[in-house]
């Protein structure tokens, strides 16, 4: 069990609304913890040659056997589990190449996000690599809403379409797929997504569409051993199944139909295999950032080495996006593909037609690819003011409750219906509940939530199903459209159904090792990039020092929200540190517990007042010197 310590300041409740008093709490009150999971770091350590600190970390990430630590170490793509693994895969190739050699006519039907955008460039270009008739269509958020639709269906049986495949959705598209046969139509879906299912008593009935082949990791029976893949990599292990089937001497397996083998072989050859697979490869990495998967099994092994091919990248798409909004191609990380670039693909699916950003990744002329990419980019830049509009709406509307509901329900009429996932976020991140944001769309009521490790929102929505049009989600995240009527009962009940309690909503740090700053050499920090890429389910490592003496601060930054700090560390040697959070907070808080003092450390600088914090080392370069740059991330 982890260690775990509580800190609490003692201050005066004055009468206010409930928010408030949230508010308050959670400046002041988080609980810590301290992983104490045991391991034999020495063994691990000398096994790998790396640090028992980085032993520590890994285990705290519940690594545990020497293969996995490898794989997690040093994992490439050979380490990628074999896509005939996933469960109808085989039905799934045998069908398009089937389609393939009858000139069928094939169509992506994709979704308006950053997995879905990336997920359908991956098909259509498999596809066309091996010889087949397809075109894509992703569906337009506000004019068709999520997914596949009867009007999609219909449209495609107007076109001559022969053979539907799905991208990131069609799991739960039961009727309208049957629409698709019903329309001489056959269909394939590759999602990753949970399956429908209908409660009878304790026992779940699921509804998985009748089609071809469904692949989806998640589908009840599959035996993938990482069922945690977004649906862009779904759609990488369906080409690489096709391209490998098709030319049958690359398999070895029994399942190659070797009927096609020869008849295929020259679309793809062997030598061009692996490079064309390197290319689909950053895509499926940029989608599983953007989707925001964890980073762990394959699915780190894939960020690491999409990263790689990204940062080298020859694509004119991907190029331009990275050249208009400024960055170094060679030090592109997660962070940059998931808070830069990957919004200005899905800012083209919010505001305008995802098809923009499709069309950014299948240009191969630079020139025309640097144009498309600054659409995206001034997209992005209107869709950021325009929530941060939505985000201050949002909390004006929560200041003024009295009673602060367990689940938000805030209903933001004028907000663009496809910016309340965001806002929801953002909400949910500062109050730490789970939050639902509804917007009226052109039909109805359209909502996003985000939810909280400790609430199962997709759970929970199912119990009110008979509320909505239409919904779909999972633990973490879900989407809804029902009626205007029905949004007040629908905070009633959520509410009313919640077993979450007041000690849930306490924010919580996870503390990887507690450490003095003094050990934080140059050395240890190239370290913490074997650890690297960070994200969900590998999360950047936090340290933590008790009452290291704070000295001065500095407000910086065109907005006032950064603070450049001197500190005194655990030998008495002066150190730089930076806090990137909020700076009106951190200052209240320091108030509150030095006052008096607090303004001469704002000011001239003093001989120090401890503050508790945790933080993260960086080495900074400037103008050819290098420093230990140390990152302040919580403080109490």
């Amino acid at each position: 069990m982890p260690a775990v310590f509580i800190y609490r300041t003692c201050f005066e409740l004055t009468v206010r609304p409930a928010a408030h008093i949230l508010e308050w709490i959670q400046r002041f009150m988080k609980k810590w913890f301290v992983a104490a999971k045991k391991a034999d770091f020495q063994k691990i350590s000398e096994e790998f040659h790396i640090s028992p600190v980085i032993a520590r970390i890994i285990r705290n990430r519940d690594i545990t056997e020497m293969d996995d630590i490898r794989k997690y170490l040093y994992g490439t793509k050979k380490d990628f589990y074999d896509p005939f693994l996933l469960g109808d895969m085989d039905k799934a190739v045998k069908t398009m190449w089937t389609a393939i050699k009858e000139k069928k006519k094939v169509r992506v039907i994709g979704d308006y996000d950053a997995d879905g955008i990336c997920s359908s460039y991956i098909l259509e270009k498999a596809i066309r690599e091996a010889g087949g008739n397809v075109d894509v269509v992703i569906p337009h958020r506000m004019k068709d809403g999520y997914g596949l639709n009867d009007s999609l269906i219909l449209q495609a049986a107007t076109d001559g379409v022969d053979l539907i495949i799905t991208c990131d959705n069609g799991i739960s598209a039961k009727d309208q797929i049957a629409l698709a046969y019903e329309n001489h139509m056959q269909v394939i879906v590759t999602d990753h997504h949970e399956v429908p299912f209908i409660q009878d008593g304790e026992e779940k009935i699921y509804q998985i569409p009748k089609a071809e082949a469904v692949v989806d990791p998640k589908k009840p029976g599959d035996t993938y051993p990482f069922p945690g893949i977004c649906g862009a990599f779904v759609a990488y292990k369906f080409a690489e199944a096709l391209w490998k089937y098709g030319n049958g001497k690359y398999g070895n397996k029994e399942y190659i139909n070797k009927e096609y083998g020869n008849e295929t072989d020259g679309n793809i050859q062997e030598k061009e295999l692996e490079e064309q697979l390197d290319g689909l490869m950053a895509a499926a990495a940029f989608a599983t950032i953007c989707d925001v998967m964890e980073l762990l099994d394959e699915n780190r092994i894939l960020v690491k080495e999409g990263l790689e091919r990204i940062r080298k990248s020859k694509h004119p798409g991907i190029k331009a996006l990275i050249q208009v909004n400024g960055l170094e191609p060679e030090k592109i990380d997660a962070y940059h593909i998931g808070f830069v670039l990957g919004p200005c693909l899905n800012a083209s699916g919010r505001l305008e037609s995802a098809m923009w950003a499709l069309r950014l990744l299948q240009e191969q002329d630079y020139g025309k690819a640097v144009v498309l990419a600054t659409e995206l980019k001034q997209l992005n830049d209107s869709r950021k003011e325009m929530t941060e509009h939505s985000v201050k709406e949002a909390q004006e509307q929560i200041q003024n409750l009295e009673k602060l509901d367990k689940i938000l329900v805030l209903y933001l009429p004028e907000c663009h219906e496809s910016l309340a996932g965001i806002v929801a976020g953002r909400i949910r991140e500062k109050y730490n509940r789970p939050t639902i944001v509804l917007t009226r769309g052109e039909e109805g009521i359209k909502g996003s939530g985000r939810s909280i490790e400790e609430y199962d929102m997709y759970a929970g929505l199912s119990a009110c199903r008979e509320l909505f049009d239409k919904f779909g989600g999972h633990k973490m995240a879900a989407g809804l459209s029902m009626q205007e009527e029905n949004v007040d009962l629908l905070r009633t009940r959520l509410n009313e159904a919640c077993k979450l309690t007041e000690e849930d909503f306490i924010p919580k740090v996870h503390i990887d090792v507690p450490m003095p700053i003094s050990y934080t050499t140059e050395e240890f920090v190239k370290e913490l990039k074997l650890l690297e890429p960070f994200g969900v389910g590998n999360p950047k490592p936090v340290f933590a020092q008790k009452e290291v003496l704070l000295q001065r601060v500095r407000v910086v930054g065109k907005h006032g929200n950064v603070a450049k700090m001197q500190i005194l560390d655990d030998r008495g040697e002066r150190k730089e540190m930076v806090f990137f959070g909020d700076i009106p907070e951190f200052k209240a808080f320091l108030e509150q517990k030095y006052p008096g003092d607090t303004g001469m450390v704002f000011s001239s600088g003093m001989t120090g007042i401890p503050v508790t914090m945790t933080y993260y080392p960086s080495v900074n370069e400037y103008r050819g010197e290098r420093s230990i740059q140390l990152v302040m991330t919580n403080y109490c």
